[in-house]
């Protein structure tokens, strides 16, 4: 089985003369020691010695329990994860004679999305000679937004492209 490449250079892995130790001052006092110095320091407290930034001359060094580095490492990790709220775009699409039942409806699913937490692009699609009603499209839209007002806010105001209008709502924050 292979084994996996390490990210860190560790104890006698490190291929410089002289390194800079960081971190806890009641394990070492920070500084630039030897390579055997530091080793040394690392072996008495039952630690490792753990390239943190090799970019540097002399490269910086922490001496620490190197799984227990890894763990947090991944943990810290997992929790920035877990922060990121990933936002969905939902899509709503109907033509500029919609009849007001039908635009209700819409209005229904929109609301759904938005308390959801869902962005909402809200679109007016013209087909053939529809499209000579841009300025009923536009009206449909501002309507549509100004209904959902209490759950939502216009992040765009409607633009044209192509045969179809749209307009993007984000969700309010209760």
């Amino acid at each position: 089985m292979p084994q996996k490449k390490e990210e860190h250079r560790m104890n006698e892995n490190i291929d410089s003369k002289r390194v800079r130790l960081v971190g806890d001052s009641s394990v070492v006092e920070n500084g630039i020691y030897s390579i055997q110095e530091a080793l040394q320091f690392a072996r008495e407290r039952e630690l490792d010695l753990v390239e943190i930034n090799p970019k540097l001359d002399p490269p910086v060094c922490k001496i620490l329990d190197y799984k227990k580095f890894l763990y947090e490492q991944k943990k810290r990790k997992k929790q920035f994860k877990a922060k990121q709220i990933k936002v969905n775009t939902k899509e709503i699409r109907f033509g500029p004679q919609i009849g007001d039942h039908d635009g209700k409806v819409k209005i229904k699913s929109a609301e759904k999305f938005l308390m959801r937490g869902d962005k909402v692009k809200v679109f007016v699609f013209f087909k053939g000679r529809s499209i000579v009603y841009k300025d009923q499209g536009k009206i449909k839209l501002l309507k549509f937004a100004e209904e959902i007002e209490e759950y939502g806010k216009v992040e765009q105001m409607p633009v044209m492209e192509g045969k179809r209008m749209y307009m993007i709502l984000a969700p309010k924050k209760f």
